[in-house]
């Protein structure tokens, strides 16, 4: 994947965990009470933007690693995307809780994957 890629992945995750970010802030205690959900939520949306300035920085790179882009942005869509499910309604989503530590995998072997020349 170019570097344009990884700058649109950042680009998408990093709007998308700004507006999740502050949905989880502001409208989440509306329809959710529980403290440890919406905690939830907001870890989800801490490691979403996390991956976003890391894919931001990994665009403007000389080392650009194009199979890290899809690492963490299909770890990130999987592990922060199955946790918002799994908040908003746990019994319909209960199939995704599998997909959770998937994405968390991904997101690693990204990281991992910076390692190799």
């Amino acid at each position: 994947m170019s570097a344009l890629v990884a700058l649109r992945c950042a680009a998408v995750l990093g709007a998308s965990g700004v507006a999740l970010g502050a949905f989880g802030a502001h409208g989440l205690k509306k329809i959710i009470s529980e403290p440890d959900r919406i905690q939830t939520w907001d870890m989800a949306a801490r490691y979403q933007l996390i991956h976003a300035a890391a894919l931001l920085a990994l665009s403007a790179s000389a080392r650009h690693k194009p199979y890290v882009v899809g690492l963490w942005a299909a770890g990130t869509a999987m592990f922060s995307g199955s946790i918002y499910c799994l908040v908003l309604n746990r019994d319909a989503f209960k199939a995704l809780g599998p997909v959770t530590p998937l994405g968390g995998m991904l997101m690693i072997a990204g990281w991992l994957a910076l390692l190799t020349p």
